[in-house]
């Protein structure tokens, strides 16, 4: 557990460097590839004209703009997370309306659902559009923007959740110097720093980009605390005028004590008269969670001439934690499970999971390129994709402790379990080809099509108590297909119809569960999705979307058993405004209307309910208006709104609908000579109680969000 007198060290270290440096112009909107020094060859890659907010490459597989793209994408630039102090994906994702938490408790991994569906946390999360773990906190100190593809991506990414994919875009060296220093504090007590350094060495053939962070956490919830340091690099070098070669590595050492939810009081009724401060997971033998994960990523590109190129792609991921939890569940004295009691007792549990690992491997290799036959021409992609997933765990402990109370903590004694030996539980190979044309029908029309051959070679240890069939294999090949029909009637405006399916890997049983810790087969989704997009100017997109996702349901049946039986139907609308509304005012707003049923489970109490934890209505606004009276000065405020929300697959109980507002301003100045930004921000500004997450695995937990927050920053440029 790294500790706050460590942190300190390193943040002064760094800072004393940034000053040590010479002062140099920093720009931060300059992209490595875009913007190669005059002095040096560019490297021939596909790139696009559009603002970084209004490009992405996570709905193909190269970078476009949005409204070329036949997919509900979102970006969150960098900027966008700087000037709101955002810190985390779960802060960063409320700007849209399609996302949800999903079991995503403090402390311990940022887990979320898109269009209702959660995201699998092996599958769902990029790094420059290759699959990383989901299991902790992502850093967002070396990110230049988060891309969130809504919809399946079985195109794009193999096996994948059929909500979507988040992708997140790591920064490259800057053409330019670049020098900045972030140093953060919010109201209860944590602590932020961070540094960022980019450029080009004296041979400009090579570029760096550094970031380092340490952060001293203090949680809305009071005891949930850590600590957590973050250093990363990245590396440029310019081989030829036609190769480029990336290297990026990043390392990340997280402690904090995770914070569980609420049950149901007599599984039945919500809790009431708690705080969102109230920490369950709060005992003298109470530890954090201790997560260290890293990343070696590289690519390798080389253009052939104008029109047609190659890419080499592949990163290593590595994951390590020790969970340790107080964790609550039930009520012995009334005989439920789940359920905490009427009167706010509930059993504790002592959960200890050491030693877990997880080692996955991804590679991609890619060539594009443009050509015509006759008048029709072509954008072809054709590649080829692996997948290495190796898991150890043991058989962790998971003891009764004894009682405690919502509303009177009481202390219990830890367990004398034993956790078992950490052996090996998963070793997956996931093998793909894929290839995709977009085709030029006419100046107004273009057919995109694709198609993915994947195959999938599964081993799962179960940990069981019986080790004679504890050993799963399966073998599995898939053919997934997509296909989108775009129309130009104007230069700003694209109108588009698209059809695809997507492959994800089946759930996985909870440990109580009558076939606890078994994963089912993987399961097929389709969706159609209509759309629309238009470019009102140059820095304002419109876009609307209309969906329907049909998926096999995953839930816990009455005989205690994890299934997939039936069907889950999402339809759904979504409308977003992105952009400068005029000089002066920024704007965000994303709305979604979200119809989620259940049918043909063979169980009359879930048919035709409402999938848990998705709210049929949500929007998010954000607006910053700078304000032209004072130099400098910009004003901001969000609302966030979500309609009620059911908790369990059976709709017997329905949290209510809640509204978060929040307000920030910013103010932009010179001190000897150098431009340092000034932020403040307050979250929940009416100090809200609501339940921002309540999931139905594990048999059902209710998170509440966090009470009001104050947060100050300052940004120096050298």
């Amino acid at each position: 557990m790294s500790t706050p007198n460590l942190s300190v060290s390193i943040l002064t270290l760094a800072i004393a460097q940034a000053f040590a440096t010479p002062a140099f112009a920093a720009n931060n909107a300059v992209d490595a590839v875009d913007t190669a020094p005059a002095s040096m060859a560019e490297v021939i890659v596909t790139a696009s004209k559009a603002p970084a907010a209004q490009r992405a490459s996570v709905g193909g597989f190269s970078d476009a703009p949005l409204l070329q793209t036949p997919a509900a994408v979102t970006v969150i630039s960098q900027q966008t997370m700087q000037d709101l102090q955002i810190r985390n994906t779960s802060d960063a994702v409320r700007l849209d309306a399609s996302i949800n938490d999903a079991y995503n408790a403090v402390g311990y991994a940022e887990q979320f659902s898109i269009r209702g569906f959660k995201l699998d946390n092996n599958s769902s999360y990029r790094k420059d559009g290759i699959a990383i773990p989901g299991d902790t906190q992502i850093p967002l100190e070396n990110k230049e923007r988060i891309e969130v593809l809504k919809g399946l991506a079985g195109l794009q990414a193999g096996m994948a959740a059929p909500g979507g994919v988040i992708d997140f875009v790591v920064k490259r060296p800057t053409a330019t110097p670049l020098r900045t220093v972030t140093v953060e504090a919010r109201e209860r007590g944590t602590l932020y720093g961070a540094l960022d350094l980019g450029g080009r060495l004296e041979d400009t053939r090579f570029g760096y980009r550094v970031n380092v962070a340490t952060e001293r956490l203090r949680s809305q919830i009071k005891g949930a605390d850590g600590n957590r340091k973050f250093i990363s690099g990245a590396f440029d070098w310019q081989i030829s005028p036609q190769a480029l070669l990336q290297l990026d590595a990043d390392y990340q050492d997280k402690s904090q004590v995770t914070a569980p939810g609420f049950q149901l009081l007599n599984n039945t009724t919500l809790p009431t008269h708690v705080s969102a401060d109230t920490l369950l997971n709060l005992q003298p033998w109470t530890r954090p969670v201790d997560t260290i994960t890293s990343n070696i990523g590289l690519r390798f590109q080389y253009a052939f001439n104008d029109n047609w190129h190659a890419t080499l792609g592949a990163n290593q991921h590595s994951f390590k934690r020790d969970d340790y939890t107080a964790f609550p569940y039930g009520c012995s004295a009334q005989d439920l499970y789940p359920g905490f009691c009427g009167n706010g007792d509930y059993d504790v549990y002592d959960y200890r999971s050491l030693g877990e690992t997880k080692k996955p491997l991804s590679a991609q290799a890619m060539i594009q390129g443009k050509f015509a036959t006759g008048s029709v021409r072509h954008d072809l992609t054709a590649g080829v994709a692996t997948f290495r997933r190796k898991d150890r765990a043991g058989r962790y402990v998971y003891d009764y402790a004894g009682t405690s109370n919502i509303y009177n903590p009481v202390i219990v004694d830890i367990s004398n379990g034993v956790q078992g030996p950490v052996r090996q539980t998963r070793n997956d190979k996931e093998n793909s080809v894929f290839v995709q044309d977009i085709v030029s029908l006419s100046n107004n029309w273009k057919l995109h099509a694709g198609l993915r051959h994947i195959d999938v070679d599964g081993f799962q240890y179960v940990l069981k108590a019986d080790p004679s069939v504890a050993e799963v294999r399966a073998k599995h090949a898939f053919l997934l297909p997509n296909v989108a029909l775009v129309y130009n009637p104007l230069d700003n405006v694209a109108v588009y119809g698209a059809y695809s399916q997507g492959m994800e890997h089946g759930g996985t049983a909870d440990r109580k569960a009558a076939n606890a810790n078994e994963e089912l087969s993987p399961s097929r989704s389709k969706q159609i999705e209509f759309g629309v997009k238009a470019d009102i100017t140059p820095d304002l997109m419109l876009a609307a979307s209309l969906f329907q996702i049909r998926k096999g349901l995953e839930f816990q049946n009455a005989g205690n058993y994890f299934v997939r039986a039936g069907q889950a139907q999402h339809r759904g609308l979504e409308l977003s405004a992105q952009g400068k509304a005029s000089s002066d005012l920024s704007v965000g707003v994303s709305v979604t209307a979200l119809h989620s049923q259940q049918s043909n489970t063979g169980e009359a109490s879930l048919d035709g309910k409402r999938v848990p934890n998705v709210p049929s209505l949500k929007s998010a606004v954000h607006l910053d208006y700078r304000v032209p009276q004072v130099a400098g000065l910009s004003v901001n405020g969000s609302w966030e709104y979500a309609g009620k929300k059911a908790f369990e697959f059976s709709n017997n109980t329905f949290v209510p609908a809640y509204h978060v507002a929040s307000v920030g301003a910013a103010y932009v100045m010179r001190i000897a000579g150098k431009q340092a930004v000034l932020r403040a921000t307050v979250n929940n500004v009416f100090d809200k109680f609501y339940w921002r997450d309540v999931t139905p695995e594990s048999d059902g937990y209710l998170f509440p969000g966090a009470s009001r927050t104050v947060k100050v920053s300052a940004q120096f440029d050298f």
